[in-house]
């Protein structure tokens, strides 16, 4: 298997590649983590929930690419708003209104994310996701100061995605399956989801899924994380790098299902 996309282990040169997803909570005992190791064949090697700070530097640094659902950064013009107006220095806006607000409370990728979906990621700025990004904040942290490549563009060894938005992509159930009232709605969508991996060796982790939504989220992440080293995902923009580099980008599927070894 040839990468389209930089990857992160060194001194590994043979074709196995390693992706990870990780969905990132902000207490570990929810935090859900796959890994799909491909040969001939993708399995999908282990699939747990219960990953403390550690196991997920660990898991990225064994990894090619790595998944994360979560946003990496915050908007800049949030940024920019909260240091002026901590500052005492922010001109009065023309108006307050949702528009106004919306701009400063969500990020270019969610933006997109929405234009192309119509599904809108929880906003960094303004909702309990931040909980989590302050988590992924110090990870982030923590793996750069080891050496890892971990730019909020993808362009390293991870990449930002947003599960809800590749079952969408991927015309699968996207919304509705989580908690466990709703055990009937995701195991209807692990089946559906099996059904369009025939290529991958699921090897008994679909019931974990079935049983707890984190787990599914982590799968479905480094399923993400393998489209985007197979060059089959939205890319960012090249205008406006900068203010990627610093938010952050969601990394959405183009094809109709995840990639089959065969269309390599």
């Amino acid at each position: 298997m040839t990468p389209r996309a930089e990857t992160g282990r060194t001194g590994d040169q043979s074709d196995v590649m390693i992706f990870a997803g990780i969905d990132l909570a902000a207490e570990a005992r929810r935090t859900g983590v796959a890994v799909i190791r491909e040969d001939r064949q993708p399995v999908l090697e282990r699939v747990w929930v219960g990953a403390d700070y550690e196991v997920l530097v660990a898991t990225v640094e064994s990894a090619d690419k790595t998944g994360v659902d979560v946003p990496l950064g915050w908007p800049a013009r949030f940024i920019d708003v909260v240091t002026a107006h901590a500052a005492g220095t922010l001109p009065p806006p023309d108006s307050t209104d949702s528009d106004w607000r919306r701009g400063v409370a969500l990020r270019a990728t969610d933006f997109e994310v929405h234009r192309l979906t119509g599904l809108t990621p929880l906003s960094v700025a303004a909702d309990r996701i931040a909980y989590p990004a302050l988590r992924w904040a110090g990870l982030e942290a923590r793996l750069r100061e080891r050496g890892s490549d971990v730019p909020r563009d993808g362009s390293g060894v991870i990449a930002e995605v947003y599960p809800a938005a590749a079952l969408h992509r991927w015309s699968l159930t996207s919304r509705g399956y989580k908690g466990a009232r709703n055990a009937d709605v995701r195991s209807g969508l692990v089946a559906d989801l099996v059904a369009r991996t025939p290529w991958l060796d699921w090897n008994g982790h679909q019931h974990l899924c079935e049983s707890d939504d984190d787990a599914l989220d982590a799968v479905v992440a480094a399923l993400i994380a393998r489209e985007v080293v197979l060059g089959t995902c939205e890319p960012p923009p090249e205008h406006g790098s900068e203010q990627i580099r610093r938010e952050g980008w969601i990394w959405l599927p183009r094809r109709p299902g995840p990639t089959p070894p065969s269309e390599i």
